[in-house]
């Protein structure tokens, strides 16, 4: 008796929270209110890249471009071409330090999480209050601790110093071990029943179930490689990212308005591409992610 009653208190909860179709409609007119506010300044960039100076600087300023061109593209280009390192450079060396950064990040930040999460050794509780202690500090406390680190281990100008310290990010190590911790474990004590080593339940069992977790880091991760310019770390012109030389380009005044504009966008196009094809993945993986022992 207790446990139909338990069950009809369940089934009039659920009924309770069934929403009626005007309500829904509401919802969502409001969601979709919110949703275009939010994509009105990346609208907004969108046609500035496309205006030419005219429209730039008229006002009261226009919303919409009205007489679309892609002189700021061809500018960006012939400017980028009078410089002694050409463009593919300055995107080769962004495409290095964003792809083996973000890469080195999920994966050092997963092999760590892994044995945190699942195992217990002495010391394991004190090595994950480090990292959650490590969460308070800006990086801009650690800047002068991190160049001196970099300089001691001679990679001040080179890619490395870029690279290796933002494989260390604290968040990615706490994101992963969470949701590690979710994972029951008589999935895993089932693999190693089949004879499956710790680095097969950990690349065949472990990174699959926690893919909405690696694809939150790659989100979080590219975007500051992405948009990194170096900082105080690259000092040679043939090693800079390419955001660094757009910022160059920039400083030019009112006559690289339009330039800046298409530049603007460049580096705005790539880390929402890979959101918007990393969000559908993660909401898919959501749904199906809730395991319990």
């Amino acid at each position: 008796m207790t446990l139909i009653r338990k069950r009809k208190r369940i089934f009039r909860f659920q009924k309770k929270l069934n929403r009626s179709l005007p309500v829904s409609i509401l919802l969502f007119m409001i969601l979709a209110l919110f949703g275009a506010f939010m994509a009105i300044p990346l609208i907004y960039a969108f046609n500035n890249a496309f205006k030419p100076l005219d429209e730039l600087f008229i006002f009261p300023p226009k919303f919409f471009v009205r007489n679309p061109t892609f002189d700021n593209f061809f500018d960006l280009v012939a400017v980028m071409g009078d410089s002694w390192v050409p463009l593919s450079r300055y995107f080769a060396n962004t495409f290095i330090i964003t792809v083996i950064g973000t890469a080195g990040h999920v994966l050092l930040a997963s092999m760590a999480a892994y044995p945190l999460a699942k195992y217990r050794f002495p010391g394991s509780r004190a090595i994950f209050s480090m990292v959650v202690l490590s969460l308070m500090f800006s990086p801009h406390v650690t800047a002068i601790p991190n160049y001196m680190v970099m300089s001691l281990l001679g990679w001040i100008n080179t890619h490395a110093s870029i690279i290796i310290p933002s494989m260390a990010f604290p968040l990615g190590l706490f994101l992963m071990k969470q949701f590690m911790e979710q994972l029951p474990d008589a999935m895993l004590e089932a693999a190693k029943m089949d004879g499956a080593s710790e680095y097969r339940i950990f690349w065949s069992v472990v990174m699959p179930n926690v893919k909405p977790a690696w694809l939150t880091l790659l989100i979080l991760q590219f975007p500051v490689l992405w948009g990194t310019n170096g900082g105080d770390f690259i000092y040679s012109e043939q090693l800079k990212p390419l955001n660094y030389a757009l910022e160059q380009i920039t400083l030019g005044g009112i006559a690289r308005a339009g330039v800046g504009a298409a530049v603007a966008l460049i580096l705005m196009v790539v880390p929402i591409t890979l959101f918007i094809i990393s969000q559908s993945n993660v909401i898919q993986t959501m749904s199906s992610s809730g395991m319990k022992d």
